[in-house]
């Protein structure tokens, strides 16, 4: 049970809503961290934007390496 109040898809509307179906249309499922922004949509856009930008300038199984020694170090098991 999430701690964090989340829009669900069946109530999304706006921007949040286009994103859900992005991501329905794009990989089958709404990620976590969109749920997790749902209330502020534009960081949602942020983030990606960002992850966007960092993943331009290094090779997919680069970013996939820093992605996973990150989670290590911070103990991350999501």
């Amino acid at each position: 049970m999430a701690y964090i109040r989340t829009i669900s898809p069946e109530e999304a509307t706006g921007t949040i809503k286009e994103i859900y179906e992005e991501q329905i249309q794009k990989l089958g499922y709404i990620p976590n961290y969109h749920k997790v922004f749902s209330l502020r949509p534009e960081a949602s856009l942020a983030w990606r934007n960002l992850q966007s930008a960092i993943r331009s300038q290094m090779r997919l199984r680069r970013f996939e390496l820093v992605t996973f020694a990150a989670a290590l170090a911070l103990k991350c098991r999501y």
